[in-house]
């Protein structure tokens, strides 16, 4: 499923929501404003599966970059291979709705690798960012990849 944020039921929004806290502030202990402004306009990849939330990611437009966060695998559902399906599916939707767009993540430090695999490539030191160290990963336009 991939929707805008006005496309998303009251449910569907909610479920998105409670997955992201539970991971990004709750498992990872980082309070922060989770729920950002950034979500009015974003689109909402989900990979969901008899009717629950299994991963997710959301895509954000900043003029001629493009980016997405906010990936995660519910916890239960891990070591089945969904970050990668998740990142994947992000990535084909980026092609379709923005070709020849440039990428720009910021990846959590110890998934480098993870991102290099679809193609990223370091574009930063380690940063801070609420706490945990990350970095900037771009990914040029589709002609590249």
């Amino acid at each position: 499923m991939i929707k805008s944020t006005d496309e998303l039921t009251s449910q569907e929004l909610l479920t998105i929501l409670q997955a992201r806290t539970a991971v990004f502030v709750v498992e990872q202990k980082c309070p922060y404003q989770e729920v950002d402004e950034e979500d009015r306009q974003a689109l909402h990849v989900c990979l969901e599966e008899e009717g629950e939330l299994r991963a997710y990611a959301r895509i954000l437009e900043d003029g001629e970059i493009i980016h997405f966060g906010r990936v995660l695998v519910v916890k239960k559902y891990r070591g089945q291979q969904l970050g990668r399906k998740i990142v994947a599916a992000t990535l084909n939707e980026i092609d379709k709705r923005y070709p020849d767009r440039t990428i720009v993540i910021s990846a959590q430090a110890h998934l480098v690798d993870f991102y290099r695999s679809f193609g990223f490539e370091q574009n930063s030191e380690i940063y801070l960012e609420d706490e945990i160290p990350h970095i900037e990963m771009i990914l040029e336009n589709a002609q590249n990849r």
